[in-house]
């Protein structure tokens, strides 16, 4: 059964440690204890992000997933596998909803145009230090129009789409040539929901 316990946290101090394309903070903190009564107090560092949005594309007349693949900063410490196969994200900017990102995100890294769009759900990535939390959509769109190398000069993107069937890419998921958690969430979604997709979006 879930505790129902009141939950409660105090923060004591906050500090920020490093601002820079990404953001440190530091937490001291004290919280509720399931067995009653309050923790000690804490220190926590928080790697902040803000909130994102990833978009799985999918083309219901032809099966094929749209998936991406473009060098990682995170994977660096594996040479050979700092190339990561990915699907369409992008951070939430000022003024911008998770709907404008996912639309913006997509033309900019695909070169294609989302014609409907399914909510998904949200999620935080690695909540243990980090506060990013996104928010998936699945995105209808036309494979036919898709290929090439995408992404924005300005921010050192390059970007190379590849466009596999469903079951492709869920062979990739199954055999850990896609290793990022995002895609395989995503991926692994439409494996559980691909009939109401279609029920959805009937292909022609």
């Amino acid at each position: 059964m879930i505790n129902t316990m009141t939950k409660k946290f105090n923060i004591i101090a906050h500090e920020i440690l490093y601002s820079g394309y990404f953001r440190m903070e530091k937490y001291r903190l004290k919280h509720t204890l399931f067995a009653g009564g309050w923790s000690e107090e804490i220190s926590r560092e928080v790697f902040s992000r803000g909130c994102g949005v990833a978009v799985i594309l999918y083309d219901p007349n032809t099966d094929q997933v749209i998936l991406i693949e473009q060098i990682r900063a995170g994977a660096l410490s594996n040479p050979y596998k700092a190339w990561l196969i990915e699907i369409v994200a992008g951070g939430i900017e000022p003024g911008e909803t998770a709907v404008d990102v996912a639309h913006r995100e997509t033309l900019e890294e695909t070169g294609c145009q989302i014609e409907a769009l399914h909510y998904i759900n949200e999620f935080y990535t690695t909540p243990g230090g980090v506060s990013e939390r996104i928010s998936l959509f699945c995105g209808k769109v036309d494979s036919t129009q898709v290929t090439g190398i995408h992404g924005l000069s300005a921010e050192d993107e390059d970007i190379l789409v590849h466009c596999v069937d469903f079951e492709t890419a869920y062979r990739m998921v199954d055999s850990n040539e896609i290793e990022s958690a995002i895609p395989i969430i995503a991926i692994q979604w439409l494996a559980l929901n691909k009939h109401k997709i279609l029920e959805q979006w009937p292909p022609r």
